[in-house]
């Protein structure tokens, strides 16, 4: 068992993390294990990823993901142990997982370097990566990395590649509706799609919502709407211009039903007052 646990200590990437906060992550454990998944069916995975700044994406699209993900991403230390205790307390009255408690920190270090796999060794090695990138990156770079390597669907990997794929424009151009749908399928990338208009779609997207307003990170839809048409009329006028058409948003039509299981339905809801405002 000693020698077993020391190869695992090992495969830790001890020193990798702290070139991070100079360096962003080539691809990561995740795209590989999706690849190595395709390859088994004998398909081809394209991934598409593209990187953005934290400073360009909208402070609404940042706000939905924290609030979504983890409401108390700026105060802990990567452990978010009032969670962890609500999680394990409702899945024991439950007797099976209805509920998360992984932060945004040990979801990055899932992503970067493990897999989706539950075995306890990969937990353990989840929490020693997270102390690690906590204990090395500012909690700003931590999220760039973030919203810049999670799985947004098939082979869409960041949220400037999902903003182009089901909306497309790019992250630094999406709506406080958008922000909320995308914020809203990060836990079943590979069943929902942000632009469904199923009953779990509409569902979690107003659960977002709502803890956006208790969190006084709601803005008023009037101001997006002028600024929509900013843009439009900025289009107009550069129109007779050369210029790259974007891709068109994925339309796909898919038959999806509800979950039998939320996973994270109930997390975040204890944290219903801000005490914090992320850094641009």
């Amino acid at each position: 068992m000693g020698i077993f646990f020391f190869i695992e200590l090992l495969t830790i990437p001890w020193f990798s993390v702290a070139n991070l906060a100079q360096e962003n992550p080539a691809a990561t454990a995740l795209m590989r294990q999706r690849m190595r998944e395709a390859e088994a069916n004998n398909t081809t995975l394209k991934i598409s990823q593209r990187w953005i700044p934290l400073s360009r994406i909208p402070r609404h699209a940042v706000n939905a993901v924290i609030v979504a993900e983890d409401g108390m991403f700026w105060e802990h230390g990567g452990f978010d142990w009032y969670e962890f205790q609500q999680s394990l307390q409702k899945n024991w009255e439950k007797k099976r997982a209805v509920r998360g408690a992984s932060t945004i920190t040990q979801q990055l270090a899932k992503n970067l370097y493990l897999s989706t796999s539950k075995d306890p060794i990969r937990k353990l090695k989840e929490w020693v990566i997270t102390a690690l990138l906590e204990h090395y990156l500012v909690k700003s770079r931590i999220l760039e990395i973030y919203l810049n390597v999670i799985e947004w669907g098939p082979g869409v990997f960041g949220i400037d590649a999902a903003a182009r794929k089901y909306f497309g424009r790019s992250a630094s151009g999406l709506s406080y509706d958008q922000a909320l749908r995308l914020a809203a399928v990060i836990p079943s990338p590979l069943k929902h799609r942000p632009t469904d208009q199923s009953r779990w779609m509409n569902y979690r997207r107003n659960i977002v919502a709502q803890r956006m307003l208790g969190r006084h990170y709601d803005v008023d839809e009037e101001e997006f709407e002028e600024e929509e048409e900013e843009q439009s009329q900025e289009k107009e006028t550069t129109s007779s211009q050369p210029s790259i058409e974007q891709s068109p948003a994925d339309s796909g039509d898919e038959s999806l039903t509800m979950p039998t299981d939320s996973t994270d339905i109930g997390k975040g809801d204890s944290n219903d007052v801000q005490r914090r405002k992320p850094a641009d």
